[in-house]
């Protein structure tokens, strides 16, 4: 092997390393081993910028804009709300994600999966005052598990179905065969998952971040008759565990329902008053059939879903201080409407509109984001800030957003389009049909993400052009010539430490190659080597940097690198014996 091999390897080893003993994010260490090899000149640059070209990584990018579609419209919310319900035990939680999940992504790629259903797992953790790295591995994990149980599930399948193909023209991969041993794995990865994934996986990124903010309100708001609301007990509604929020009172018609019951049911018209902290109250606002009671809402220039909540807290100079908000009449004086007022971090129990605002008091408001460019300097108020998610869903585009992420599915399904145009004309239709704003869907797509992912596929082509990736599976291999069985062993332990070195992709189209010509020397069938490398490389369970999904979860689930090693190398070790075991079983030598 070349220096410059050698050189490529060393710095994947230290890449590795960094990440195992130091804090520094991923994308910072894969950008600083790829500018290495840039510098050094040891690969060109073309082939160490490949990836960010890459098909893959740019869909992956897509279907960010596809999840912020369905996040925007309420649509995944819906999903993982009816799916998961009110959980009372982190291991119940994990067994409602990881159930669906599972028979999902064995129909549509395991990437969209898991990009549409992070924002709306992040948001249920929150609510339900459950850490949130409890339940994203376990999501990446049953996303990956169920990819494994068709052709389409997940790439890796169909690009090695495509080198058979091209190895010989009469051999095809059925679309259901490579369930034949992922139904099992699947299996018996949900039970360990089940059983274990409670204790393995840490307890960080819970949510709890509501009760960090002391400020307390008293808002109102009414049960719209035409709405899923009217009939629902207050539990099946979703009002009884949101954190930091109590639900005080309801006002119907000419009584007051004080002390509500959780089996208390709604009807429409019902006035709402709940007590709580900010993000609580932003949460009321993502609930459909809900509206703010007071009428001046419907006054105001904008729709609702050009709106936002807005923190502002009131200075000596400003003009309502000291007179009611109607005697002031705030609406016309700032275009927005105060939802509710804190005052010294505890709740004002008046009706908005009677409240004499004080300095210091601190307004929750609804106003367009023009609102905050115009006042931020104001002497009018000490500070003004956004709430973030605080626009209401788009549930009228709902339908819209189910609709085109069937377009992506059929498309994909039927052959009519490849998963990277498919992902992009998904995009541009989120986009096209109003179900996200161009400006929105940026702010979701996960830039350090996309960079890990650019970064891992410039060094795996530095790994494969430098010769090597292919000096170190053939000499690994080498030492399992003697036997069929051991040569199996062999071409999964190779595949699965270059995938989770490399990509799945990658190492997949590396060992395909050397598997076949093994397979030959010994005048057997390739089958079993065929299945064998479709399940290794899917099966990355020990570092995030091996498959898309395990790196998509990775920030948001707050994970450290040894997260995944810890609870991810005996689900490996279990993977690989079932597939050793079974494969020569289904698929004879």
């Amino acid at each position: 092997m070349t220096l410059a091999g050698w050189t490529v390897i060393a710095i994947i080893l230290l890449c590795l390393i960094l990440l195992i003993t130091t804090r520094l994010s991923v994308d910072i260490v894969f950008i600083g081993g790829l500018t290495v090899l840039i510098v050094s000149q040891v690969v060109p640059p073309e082939e160490a910028l490949v990836g960010f070209s890459n098909q893959g990584m740019l869909t992956v990018a897509a279907l960010y804009v596809v999840a912020a579609g369905m996040k925007e419209t309420g649509a995944i919310q819906f999903v993982v709300n009816t799916i998961i319900g009110q959980a009372k035990s982190i291991r119940r939680a994990q067994v409602r994600i990881m159930a669906p999940v599972m028979v999902v992504s064995a129909f549509l790629n395991n990437t969209p999966v898991v990009a549409s259903f992070i924002p709306a797992l992040e948001d249920w953790a929150r609510k339900n005052q459950i850490a949130v790295s409890k339940i994203l591995i376990p999501l990446s994990y049953a996303a990956i598990l169920g990819g494994t149980c068709t052709l389409i599930g997940t790439s890796t399948n169909l690009i090695v179905n495509g080198l058979l193909i091209d190895e010989a023209s009469t051999e095809t991969i059925g679309i259901f065969e490579p369930g034949l041993i992922g139904v099992p794995a699947a299996i018996v990865g949900f039970i360990y998952l089940t059983v274990f994934a409670k204790k393995l996986l840490p307890d960080r990124g819970s949510g709890f971040d509501t009760f960090k903010d002391p400020r307390e309100y008293t808002i109102e708001m009414i049960v719209e008759d035409e709405s899923p609301l009217p009939g629902k007990t207050v539990e099946e509604a979703g009002l009884r565990h949101l954190p930091g929020l109590y639900l005080v009172e309801i006002y119907r018609q000419d009584h007051i329902i004080a002390a509500v019951d959780p089996e208390q049911k709604l009807k429409g018209g019902d006035r709402l008053i709940f007590t709580g902290v900010v993000d609580s109250i932003v949460d009321l606002q993502q609930i459909k059939g809900l509206k703010p009671a007071t009428d001046q809402i419907f006054k105001l220039n904008s729709s609702r879903r050009e709106r936002l909540l807005i923190e502002a807290v009131v200075s000596p100079s400003h003009p309502v201080n000291g007179t009611t908000i109607k005697e002031g009449r705030f609406r016309n004086i700032y275009d927005a409407v105060v939802l509710a007022v804190s005052r010294n971090g505890e709740r004002i129990e008046e009706k908005v509109g009677d409240i004499r605002l004080k300095t210091g008091d601190t307004l929750l408001l609804e106003a367009h984001p023009n609102f905050l460019e115009q006042y931020r300097n104001s002497s009018d108020y000490y500070l003004t800030s956004a709430i973030s998610d605080s626009t209401p869903p788009n549930y009228e585009k709902s339908g819209a957003a189910w609709g085109v992420l069937a377009v992506m599915i059929t498309t994909v399904a039927f052959g009519l389009l490849s998963m990277f145009q498919a992902s992009f004309l998904a995009a541009g239709l989120m986009v096209g049909t109003g179900c996200v704003r161009a400006s929105t869907a940026k702010d979701y797509i996960d830039w350090s993400v996309l960079l890990v992912i650019a970064a891992s596929l410039g060094i795996g082509s530095a790994l494969q052009y430098t010769g090597g990736a292919t000096v170190l599976a053939e000499a690994f291999l080498g030492y399992t010539e003697g036997s069929p069985y051991l040569a199996l062993a062999g071409v999964y332990l190779a595949t699965w430490l270059l995938t989770e070195m490399v990509t799945n992709n990658a190492a997949a189209v590396l060992i395909f190659p050397i598997a076949i010509s093994l397979a030959s020397s010994f005048g057997i069938s390739y089958m079993p080597f065929v299945m064998t490398i479709i399940m290794a490389a899917s099966a990355s369970f020990s570092t995030p940097i091996g498959y898309q999904t395990n790196l998509m979860v990775y920030g948001p689930g707050g994970y450290k690198f040894t997260d995944f090693t810890k609870i991810g190398l005996p689900l490996n070790l279990i993977i690989a014996a079932i597939t050793i075991f079974l494969v020569p079983q289904i698929w004879p030598f």
